[in-house]
C-alpha cells in the first residue's frame, strides 16, 4: 500500500524540498489549494456559494514551534472571520482547525491551544458561524476533546471531527452522539500503528458505516466526510431509516475532488459542504490528499511526467 508510504514523506524534510522543487508542483497544489492568502480565497468563496454550495476553510499549517507562529495563525482565522463578515457569509461557511496550529504540541500546548483558539470560536460565534476542531493523530485527541468539551459550554455549536479507522472512535461516536454536537466523521488520514486503529480498507468502511448509524440514530448533526459513492448512498439510507430531514445531517468533500458530485448533491437538496484550504504551509496538508486516494496520487505523478 502506497499510503503509508507517502505519510511518512510527510514528516519528511528531504522530501518536502524535494516535491516543493519540482516546477509543477504549484500547479497540481492549485488542483487541492486554491490560494495562499485570505484575498486570494475571497472569489473562490463568492463562487462556490453562489452555486448554493456551504464551505468549512482551514488555513493550512501544522509545523508550529513557537508561541509567537501559534499566535500568528490565531490571527489568521480572525482576518478570515473578518472577510466572511464583510462578505455576509457568516451562515455559509464555518471554520476547520488544527490545534496543532495553536500551539498545542508546545510546552503547556493543551492551554495555550485553548487560549489561541478561543477568540476564533468567539469571532465565528458573532458573525453567526462556528467552528470545528480537527482530528489529529491519536496521540493528541485526548486534548482535542477536551478542548471540545471546554468550548461547547460558551459555544454549543463547536464541532469536532472523529476518524473511523481508530479502534476509539465508535466509543466516542456514542458519547458524542448527543443533543447540539456536531460530529464531522472522516476515515482518517494519519499514519497509525496497528495497536491503535484498522490497517485494511475493507475494515475500515465496516467501522465507518458502524459509527455513522450511531451518529444518524442519536441526536447530534452528523456531518458525512466522504468521497466514497458507496459511503455516500449508505449515509442517505441511514439518515431515511433514522427519519432525518435533508436539513439534519451534510456531506462533506475536499475542494478539487468530485466537484461535479458536490453540485450533485447540493442540486437535490442536500448539504453539501466543501473543505477548501488556503495558505502557504501547504505540504503536509497536500500529501495527506495524495495519500487518501491513489487517483490523487496517479494525478500528481502523470502531472509531473507531462509537465515537468
Amino acid at each position: 500500500m502506497l499510503g503509508p508510504v507517502i505519510l511518512a514523506a510527510s514528516r519528511s524534510d528531504r522530501m518536502r524540498r524535494l516535491i516543493s522543487a519540482a516546477p509543477v508542483t504549484k500547479q497540481v497544489v492549485d488542483r487541492f489549494i486554491p490560494g495562499e492568502t485570505v484575498d486570494d480565497i475571497v472569489p473562490v468563496i463568492a463562487e462556490l456559494t453562489g452555486r448554493g454550495l456551504e464551505l468549512t476553510m482551514d488555513v493550512v499549517g501544522e509545523d508550529i514551534t513557537t508561541p509567537e507562529q501559534a499566535a500568528a495563525a490565531r490571527d489568521a482565522y480572525l482576518a478570515l472571520v473578518g472577510h466572511l463578515r464583510d462578505l455576509g457569509l457568516g451562515e455559509r461557511v464555518e471554520m476547520s482547525v488544527k490545534l496543532s496550529m495553536f500551539g498545542q504540541a508546545l510546552p503547556g500546548g493543551h492551554e495555550l491551544a485553548l487560549a489561541n483558539v478561543r477568540p476564533v470560536v468567539e469571532a465565528a460565534a458573532a458573525i453567526g458561524t462556528t467552528v470545528t476542531l480537527d482530528a489529529e493523530d491519536h496521540t493528541t485527541l485526548d486534548s482535542m476533546f477536551a478542548i471540545h468539551e471546554e468550548l461547547r459550554k460558551d459555544f454549543p455549536g463547536t464541532g469536532c471531527v472523529i476518524q473511523a479507522y481508530l479502534f476509539r472512535t465508535e466509543a466516542d461516536a456514542r458519547r458524542l452522539a448527543a443533543a447540539g454536537s456536531r460530529v464531522r466523521l472522516v476515515k482518517g488520514a494519519y499514519k497509525e500503528p496497528a495497536e491503535v486503529a484498522y490497517q485494511q480498507k475493507s475494515e475500515i468502511d465496516k467501522a465507518y458505516v458502524r459509527i455513522l448509524r450511531t451518529l444518524m440514530e442519536g441526536e447530534g448533526y452528523p456531518m458525512v466526510g466522504s468521497h466514497d459513492p458507496r459511503l455516500i448512498s449508505i449515509a442517505q439510507e441511514l439518515a431515511r431509516r433514522a427519519g432525518r430531514k435533508p436539513d439534519e445531517y451534510e456531506f462533506q468533500m475536499l475542494f478539487g475532488i468530485r466537484s461535479d458530485e458536490h453540485l450533485r448533491l447540493a442540486a437535490e437538496g442536500h448539504r453539501m459542504r466543501v473543505y477548501t484550504a488556503y495558505g502557504t504551509d501547504w505540504y503536509g496538508y497536500f500529501m495527506r490528499r495524495l495519500a487518501e486516494k491513489p487517483a490523487n496520487l496517479r494525478f500528481f505523478l502523470r502531472s509531473m511526467v507531462t509537465k515537468g
